[in-house]
């Protein structure tokens, strides 16, 4: 899957029926889906999410800039957002199978198309900038609409695209390629913009400019002010206030998760905020965000309380969304926030009540069938495995073992969601084969795509139980490590994940071993033959050292055991 997100921010966030008729044009394209609508009535500002295939992105943009163009007139327009056009930013961020490369070719194509059919200044920034100093969205933004009509009669702002001569009802517009950003606001306990402001100046990149003693700012040989960095790197603030909220906000770029985090960013914040007498009281989240940037600030937390963090999803989800307060000032729902799960492949099966699961399995429906069901042993004995961690983890004693138990724990719920996933996977690929096989074969060229269809079909369910096969060796490995260091009143479930993984190798074996015969790739059937011989053989091993090993302790519990009630 090659996928593309455009998060356009467009000038107008009051008039739902501009806003929602200016994001409904992208529904239009083939191939896009539309995540997300953030519109705020105080910054009089729209964020709209979409993600799909480049060329089908680029068009979207390009229909949603038009409808915009249509709707909006920059001359009646007054928000607290800095802005410098309708459609003021238009960034194409490379999401999967993507680069950063081909991004920036989107944007400049998109500018041209913008200047040439709507006769406007078009600039390019961050990665598709053509000048270092035009990188910078708030360099170019600099002067706002206000200002755009003394700024481009400066040699050093002509426009990328279009005519250097000011549109007073579009202003211009802000085209490029860029890494994933989030749009981060901190709500403090007061109204006060002036503290906000302060704060911000405190964490931003930029920092703030330098002052003498006398309080003059502070300037270099050309006579440019100088600044004095802040805080945190690749992050851009202000200071706001937002009465809808009731409360001032430290409003944020965080513009390279990689470089500072979500968590990074909130918790500096509240201790320049504290330092100034003030108290952070929650955030907000604009638009959509990454699943892992939540996941880390939510290990960053548990780690922080001294618990585990090889906990489900769904708790460190929690965990960071209580501790960032992200529901303060309008509800988050994950399910709709987070762009993972926006684009997750629907998995009916992995969501399923277990009573229903069996219900479904028993009846004379071929799927889900054996692979599923191996599938979900894998799960089972790798959340076994976690668990007992994670029991040991909270118990005194343990202390000097919790690094290794936490790894344990995380190496497990890693293994435990790939093997729900394969829950539904294994489905799928059977479906789809039985969807090959229905196809039709009267002429040549239908037996030809028969074929073709029939051997990725094919080679999907081969894979699939391939996959749980050859995961089974490490949750063996760690069912018996936390056996032998975990707390040895959980030794028997330990023993069960053990026994549950081998049944999840030999169910997924046998789905592998049925399936090859009707690949027509010999080669390929040969090879995968091979990886599934091999695993089988370690799983088999090592599912003999955990069993002997762990029903060798469990005995001697019940030895010692019986000694004691008989004296």
């Amino acid at each position: 899957m090659r996928l593309v997100e455009c998060v356009p921010n467009i000038s107008e966030g009051r008039r739902p029926e501009v806003y929602q008729k200016v994001a409904q044009a992208v529904t239009h394209v083939p191939g896009v889906t539309l995540l997300h609508v953030d519109p705020g009535a105080e910054t009089n500002r729209t964020v709209i999410t979409f993600v799909g295939e480049p060329e089908a992105v680029l068009e979207a943009a390009f229909q949603l800039a038009a409808a915009a163009f249509e709707l909006i007139d920059m001359r009646q327009h007054q928000g607290a957002h800095p802005r410098i056009g309708a459609v003021d930013v238009v960034p194409f961020v490379p999401i999967a199978g993507v680069t950063m490369e081909e991004c920036v070719g989107l944007a400049r194509q998109l500018g041209a198309r913008l200047a040439e059919e709507f006769s406007l200044p078009v600039f390019l920034y961050e990665y598709a900038a053509t000048a270092p100093h035009r990188r910078s969205l708030a360099e170019i933004r600099a002067g706002e609409y206000e200002g755009l009509a003394e700024k481009l009669k400066d040699p050093a702002w002509q426009p990328d695209f279009g005519p250097a001569v000011f549109n007073p009802k579009l202003g211009a517009c802000v085209v490029g390629a860029r890494k994933f950003l989030v749009a981060f606001n901190v709500n403090l306990n007061t109204t006060d913009q002036r503290l906000a402001n302060r704060i911000a100046l405190d964490v931003r990149e930029k920092g703030r400019m330098k002052r003498d003693e006398k309080g003059e700012v502070v300037r270099n040989e050309k006579g440019e002010p100088v600044y004095e960095p802040g805080l945190l790197r690749s992050v851009k603030a202000v200071g706001w206030t937002i009465p809808e909220y009731g409360c001032a906000q430290i409003s944020m770029n965080l513009t390279d998760l990689d470089v500072t985090p979500l968590h990074v960013a909130f918790d500096t914040c509240e201790e320049r905020a504290r330092e100034r007498g003030l108290r952070v009281t929650g955030s907000e989240l604009v638009g959509l965000v990454p699943k892992q940037a939540l996941l880390e600030a939510g290990k960053h937390y548990l780690a922080r309380m001294g618990k585990c963090r090889g906990v489900p999803e769904k708790t460190i989800l929690q965990v960071a969304m209580r501790t960032l307060g992200l529901s303060e000032v309008k509800p988050f729902d994950p399910a709709e926030r987070i762009i993972e799960y926006r684009l997750a492949t629907p998995a009916p099966l992995a969501h399923m009540a277990v009573a229903d699961f069996v219900a479904e399995l028993s009846s004379e429906s071929p799927a889900p069938g054996g692979g599923s069901v191996a599938a979900l042993c894998g799960a089972l004995a790798a959340a076994l495995a976690s668990m007992v961690a994670n029991l040991s983890f909270a118990k005194k004693g343990f202390e000097d073992r919790r690094g290794d138990l936490e790894a344990i724990a995380l190496r497990a719920q890693e293994l435990k969601d790939a093997m729900l996933q394969a829950l539904d996977e294994d489905t799928r690929a059977f479906e789809a084969l039985l969807a090959a096989m229905r196809l039709p074969k009267a002429t040549p060229e239908q037996q030809a795509q028969r074929a073709v269809a029939l051997r990725q079909a094919t080679l999907a369910a081969i894979q699939v139980p391939l996959g749980v096969l050859e995961a089974c060796p490490e949750i063996l490995q760690l069912c018996l490590k936390v056996a032998e260091i975990g707390l040895q009143a959980s030794l028997s479930d330990a023993g069960v994940g053990a026994q549950v993984a081998r049944a999840a190798a030999a169910g997924a074996y046998q789905n592998v071993c049925i399936n090859l015969p009707s690949l027509d790739d010999a080669e390929a059937a040969s090879e995968l033959l091979r990886r599934a011989d091999g695993a089988w053989a370690v799983v088999v091993e090592r599912h003999a050292e955990a069993e002997a090993r762990i029903l060798q302790r469990l005995r001697e519990q019940a030895s010692r055991s019986d000694k004691n009630s008989g004296g």
